[in-house]
């Protein structure tokens, strides 16, 4: 059950740095429409003095939707990493608790060798029963540090939605860049025609 969770957490993984790859290229393509507004720019500075304020502003404009866009991007990276490692860190968790169960398992077969081979040593074989306890009791400690790894997977992959929802967050942001870019580019060839 746990195999299946971690294949699934892997797959969130896969589907949310897919995600990011298409919010790059989203950003590229955002990128080339800041540079075509940065021409756009240069050729109204050129015969519009009077467009200069108006520039600037667009300027400002484009400057602040690139932060939002790469802090958004940031942020996303950071849910999925962390998300990432939380997996992992439980899965390692899972593999240790397995050892020492199949440890723990040893130390019961020994203990009751020893009780079988101490049966006619009436103090060997409490010292043997109460190996036999101990050992009981690391299984009990083995299964509940499981648990806890367990909880550990179910907690990361609870944090990849907030990943993907992060990357979602992304995208509208650059859906909404990328129409105030051309709300800009509108203004400015208006603006010219108009002067």
């Amino acid at each position: 059950m746990a195999i299946c969770d971690i294949l699934k957490a892997i797959n969130g993984i896969i589907n949310a740095i897919k995600g990011i790859i298409n919010a790059i290229n989203g950003i590229i393509n955002a990128i080339e429409g800041i540079i075509n507004a940065i021409n756009g720019i240069r050729n109204a500075i050129k015969g519009k003095s009077v467009a200069i304020n108006c520039i600037f502003n667009a300027t400002n404009g484009i400057i602040n939707s690139i932060n939002g866009i790469v802090n958004g991007i940031i942020n996303s990276i950071n849910g999925i990493v962390n998300a990432i490692y939380g997996t992992v860190k439980a899965t390692n968790d899972i593999n240790n608790a397995i050892y020492r169960i199949i440890k723990a398992t040893s130390d019961i077969k020994n203990a009751i060798y020893r009780i079988v081979k101490a049966k006619n040593d009436i103090y060997g074989m409490v010292k043997a029963i109460n190996g036999l306890q101990n050992a009981i009791y690391g299984i009990v400690d083995v299964i509940y540090s499981l648990k806890s790894s367990i909880n550990g997977i179910f907690k990361a992959i609870n944090g990849l939605p907030n990943a993907i929802y992060g990357i979602v967050d992304v995208i509208y942001s650059l859906n909404s860049s990328i129409n105030g870019i051309v709300n800009v580019i509108y203004g400015l060839k208006i603006f010219s025609k108009n002067t």
